[in-house]
């Protein structure tokens, strides 16, 4: 799992059927100073985020079974929207 910022929305009305009825989010990686960071992802929306939201992202097998659908082409998904991030200036 990692940090993210939803950057935006992707619409696509000609999709793979496994796909109707997601929300899709464009969200890119964020590093431990709060940038962004790599390649903007999509994802799918499971938790109801929107533009400018940090959240959190799961890949992989973990994303596909977030949205119940194990045989779908999911690779990304957003499973929180996060409060804070504290984190300690020890380490």
């Amino acid at each position: 799992m990692y940090l993210a910022k939803v950057i935006g929305t992707v619409v696509s009305t000609s999709k793979d059927e496994r796909l109707i009825g997601f929300k899709l989010l464009l969200a890119r990686r964020i590093d431990e100073q709060g940038e962004q960071i790599g390649s903007p992802e999509i994802c799918v929306d499971t938790v109801g985020a929107g533009s400018g939201e940090l959240v959190i992202v799961t890949e992989g097998s973990s994303a596909r079974n977030a949205v119940d659908r194990p045989d779908s082409p999911v690779d990304a998904a957003i499973v929180g929207i996060v409060d804070t991030v504290e984190i300690d200036q020890g380490s």
